[in-house]
């Protein structure tokens, strides 16, 4: 597979399917889960070959043609991952998300790597969508359950994220070096400590949740000549816990967002047990947006394809999915 060059359009895996017919797939599924017992395979070959948008309306035929849900039936006929890949597909993306924040908030623990992963990487457009989403799924603003919910600067840093609210313009020259020099401060190397560290604190927080992706990427070339560091080394080595993973979350995704992705599909899949509902969480949030470049990505640098680290690592319809939705072997 050609890289795609720095830059380059993003490209995902799902495309819309051509020569569509929405009921004629509304039959198929319904004839699919009729009976006892339903055929899995001509359930999931069909949804991982339509694209989300032509999956709603395949929804929209079923319920008028057989006056059913098609998500209930479907819920009802599968189970365990295969059915949390399947009904997630089924999802507007909006929708998806906003399920998967309310799901890392539910419960006892807090899945601060979940909402960590979805919240540093959105777009702004993606970010209001999510928060509509939300709210018309939950009756509450994400905003007051992620209050509820964390505490101290990971809070403000992930509610600053929620408001979706980055700059989007090219970079701000005058800005670059000043924007630098927090980071050089705040990450105790720079000659002169000013101020106290709760306002370099939160002057930091602005910069990487406020500031464009393309101004970022000229602030952390500038930190290194600053310092000789790399911003992201830096930060793992000088802050911890939650605040140091979403940090460095953004760092990572202003880099390179597609191998952001395939690092964390890779440590879903490395050692014994598999994380199946993060793989599962980035196959289906990925699908349509850059799933190709996470491939080019994931082979680059772990010298095997995506495909094969799936094969390797899951089974059954579930893997059958997976690889459907991947969509190639590299």
């Amino acid at each position: 597979m050609a890289k795609l060059a720095q830059g380059a359009k993003y490209r995902g895996s799902i495309h819309d399917f051509p020569d569509f017919d929405p009921s004629q797939d509304a039959e198929t599924l319904y004839n699919a889960m009729k009976g006892f017992g339903s055929d899995k395979e001509a359930i999931l070959e069909l949804i991982t070959s339509r694209s989300n948008r032509q999956r709603q309306e395949i929804c929209q035929n079923y319920k008028s043609l057989y006056g059913k849900d098609l998500m209930a039936d479907l819920k009802s006929e599968l189970s365990g991952d295969l059915a949390r890949l399947i009904l997630g597909l089924m999802m507007p993306p909006a929708h998806y998300d906003a399920k998967q924040l309310k799901k890392a908030m539910e419960g006892a623990g807090t899945d601060e790597k979940a909402l960590i992963e979805i919240l540093a990487t959105r777009t702004n457009a993606e970010i209001r969508a999510i928060n509509e989403a939300y709210k018309e799924d939950y009756h509450k603003s994400l905003e007051d359950d992620l209050s509820s919910d964390t505490s101290g600067l990971f809070k403000r840093i992930l509610i600053s994220l929620a408001t979706g609210n980055r700059e989007e313009g090219g970079e701000d020259r005058d800005r670059v070096r000043e924007d630098a020099q927090v980071a050089a401060e705040i990450l105790e190397i720079a000659d002169t400590p000013s101020g106290d560290r709760s306002s370099l604190e939160t002057r930091f927080m602005m910069i990487l949740c406020t500031r464009s992706y393309q101004h970022l990427r000229r602030v952390f070339q500038e930190f290194v000549k600053m310092t000789n560091y790399d911003v992201e080394h830096t930060i793992k080595k000088g802050m911890s816990g939650d605040v140091r993973d979403v940090f460095v979350a953004i760092v990572q995704s202003v880099k390179n967002k597609p191998l952001f992705f395939a690092d964390k599909l890779y440590k879903s899949m490395k050692g014994a047990g598999t994380e199946e509902k993060t793989l599962t969480r980035i196959m289906v949030s990925r699908s349509e947006i850059d799933l190709l470049n996470i491939r080019w990505e994931f082979i680059e640098k772990y010298d095997k394809s995506l495909h094969q680290a799936i094969e390797g690592d899951t089974s059954g319809h579930f893997l059958k999915a997976l690889l459907a939705v991947c969509g190639g072997k590299d």
